[in-house]
């Protein structure tokens, strides 16, 4: 079929689940209850949810009959084993921790090998820094909460819509190189590598940039995490878009973006396609002292080592996940409908961050210049687009970067985006045809939209629970 111009999804459709149409009136309440913060709405309430793809989209019929075997065992369960070796053999990674998600493995190795920092050099953790292209929101928050300041060096064209880049989710490696030197390399605790980048716009990451970022790394001895929840979507970007890659398989080019990583986190919610589920995996003996010390930790807050978050039946599920998500079919046709739907938004005059592998970014801030970052364009425009045609989407801008938590102040946001993040195999090419119609009304009245303010501000992590008015 390589010679037709339009290919349909490589799936059917065997199960449908039901969604009902509200009135505009409805919608309006709905939100207005929910403090105009789309996290807090009921899901009955929601027409076509695109708050996020973590664990919202369809399994296939392997994964899902791989639950049967699942064994039980509350020790040395043999789907422990099953999921370790489907590790050892995508990623080359010898020991493996199960979670419940990937905050669960945040929760595990960020205290971890802070104080491992603490301990073997007699550090203050309030002096520690630590570094990514860009944090995902729960990493900051795990980070900040046990002390640690972040710092994101991503490139510069990173959150500029007007720029196009094969790889806007690279590392800016002089301004690692800098940081590092300036905080003090005994004083960084890891880097953390960001696969796809989802906050830049579902952005990859080029193999040569991971790279060199091990290379700086290992020269001043600081372990190297990859937060993988896109593992396999970067993976098919590296070979559209890389030169010594293009005749590799998603496997190779997987296993080789791996060598230069110490610690694989997972939310395998994302690229595995669990309704539930992650994994916390270290290489090799070079750091067999962390996971010994994870493990320990492991059992307090997640469970047994061979079971950790997840019943056997969800780890037998999550083996068969990852080898499923690194389908090329699958996933040229999932970030060809991203593409679709970018191309519709650009095409009705709404400016987006160029296509990335999960989500359409819209640019909040050029879409309503007149509400500052301090009011939250990208938050009050998913109010807006919920009230008009029932979508839920998600603020990717100042409200989820928060405030500084030694000065209190809000962050500098470097983009005022609303992140639609398309669930695997769940919407139809006419769903993305009715979101750009949506968001084509929506544009008609955007300088009516007003900002928000605060009416209740959690500490951290403030956008999942934040409650707002709009502003006067």
């Amino acid at each position: 079929m390589e010679h037709f111009k339009h290919l349909p999804e490589p799936f059917r459709i065997r199960v449908i689940e039901p969604v009902a149409r509200t009135t505009r009136a409805y919608r309006e309440q709905a939100i207005v209850q929910a403090g105009l913060n789309p996290f807090l709405l009921d899901s009955r309430d929601v027409f076509i949810d695109l708050l996020t793809d973590s664990g919202t989209g369809a399994v296939t019929q392997d994964m899902q009959a791989a639950m049967l075997r699942g064994d039980e065992a509350y020790s040395g369960s043999r789907s422990y084993y099953a999921l370790a070796d489907t590790v050892k053999e995508i990623f080359g990674y010898a020991y493996t921790i199960p979670t419940h998600q990937g905050r669960g493995a945040e929760q595990i190795y960020i205290p971890v090998l802070i104080r491992k920092r603490e301990r073997e050099k007699g550090l203050d953790r309030s002096k520690m820094v630590v570094f990514s292209n860009y944090f995902f929101d729960t990493t900051q928050g795990h980070s900040q909460l046990n002390g640690a300041a972040v710092c994101n060096v991503h490139t510069q064209a990173a959150f500029d819509t007007g720029v196009k880049h094969d790889f806007k989710g690279n590392f800016d490696l002089d301004k690692l190189e800098q940081g590092i030197v300036q905080a003090g390399a005994q004083n960084v605790p890891y880097i953390v590598c960001t696969i796809t980048c989802n906050s830049a716009g579902g952005q990859p990451v080029s193999l040569a940039n991971l790279r060199a970022v091990y290379a700086v790394a290992q020269k001043y001895d600081i372990p190297v995490v990859m937060d993988s929840a896109r593992f396999a979507e970067n993976a098919y970007f590296i070979r559209q878009r890389e030169a010594e890659c293009r005749d590799w398989s998603i496997e190779k080019i997987t296993y080789e973006c791996y060598r230069h990583a110490d610690i694989l986190a997972m939310s395998a919610k994302k690229d595995a396609m669990v309704p539930m589920g992650g994994l916390l995996c270290f290489k090799d003996e070079t750091v067999a002292d962390v996971y010994q010390d994870c493990r320990t930790l492991c059992v307090a807050q997640e469970g047994f080592p061979t079971y950790g978050g997840l019943e056997g039946g969800a780890m037998e599920r999550l083996a068969v996940g990852l080898r499923d998500g690194m389908r090329e079919d699958w996933l040229a046709y999932r970030i060809n409908q991203v593409e679709y739907l970018v191309n519709g938004l650009e095409a009705a005059g709404v400016v987006c961050q160029q296509p990335g592998g999960h989500a359409a970014f819209v640019d909040a801030g050029k879409l309503l210049p007149h509400i500052p970052p301090g009011q939250f364009p990208a938050q009050a425009l998913a109010c807006a687009l919920y009230r008009e045609a029932g979508i839920r989407a998600v603020e990717i801008g100042s409200l989820l970067l928060g405030r500084n938590p030694k000065t209190g102040g809000q962050l500098p946001c470097p983009a005022e985006l609303l992140r639609l993040t398309v669930p695997r195999a769940t919407y139809t090419q006419t769903h993305m045809d009715f979101i750009i119609e949506a968001f084509a009304r929506v544009r008609e009245r955007a300088a009516d939209i007003k900002g928000l303010a605060f009416t209740y501000e959690p500490p951290v992590l403030r956008h999942f629970t934040a409650r707002f008015r709009e502003a006067v």
